[in-house]
């Protein structure tokens, strides 16, 4: 696995730099390992402890865990957890689907993650509603979405004819996913 550390308010000396790379090799397990695979950790210092992201790209799905704790190495390896416990959740849903139709076995060693054991939640849809996406400018879309007070709203972008979605961020701001392919 590739690695990429990054450091936000902090300098990432060559201890922490091998700290994280090696807590992080013990997910090695878990993928094929080949040059489709690269893990990014963004390490943040603040007055009262550390926050860690840490994502882990495949070819075919990512996986993103993000920690708060006032200590950096701690931090790392509830990520980490966090991340095996993604991992447990997903194995659960292929085996139950009895089939790889998500096509992950090209990035995953499938074999070596335990499935979850209990029922965490419910995992059905229980609601699926249409909707006329009309098209409006991202400042009308934020009015929406906080006047529902939603965490993101759906709609037609009007300058460029795009699907597009905002979004509150958890640290602030807004943020917009926009699909690739237009309306035809």
């Amino acid at each position: 696995m590739k690695y990429q550390i990054i450091g936000k308010n902090i300098e990432v000396t060559d201890g922490i730099r091998n700290a994280v790379e090696k807590k992080l090799s013990r997910m090695d397990k878990y993928f094929i390992i080949n040059d489709n695979v690269s893990c990014r950790v963004v390490v943040r210092s603040y007055k009262l402890g550390a926050k860690v992201e840490v994502t882990i790209f495949t070819s075919q799905m990512d996986f993103r865990a993000e920690v708060t704790d006032p200590d950096l190495y701690a931090a790392v390896d509830v990520a980490i957890d966090k991340l095996e416990g993604q991992m447990r959740k997903l194995k659960t849903k292929m085996d139950r689907s009895r089939g790889d139709k998500l096509g992950l076995g090209k990035a995953l060693a499938l074999e070596n993650i335990e499935p979850i054991e209990e029922e965490v939640e419910n995992e059905e849809v229980v609601r699926v509603k249409s909707v006329d996406l009309e098209p409006m400018s991202i400042d009308e879309a934020i009015t929406r979405m906080q006047s529902l007070d939603h965490p993101f709203f759906l709609y037609l972008d009007e300058e460029d004819n795009k699907i597009t979605v905002v979004y509150s961020r958890q640290d602030g701001g807004y943020g917009i996913l926009q699909a690739e392919n237009e309306l035809k």
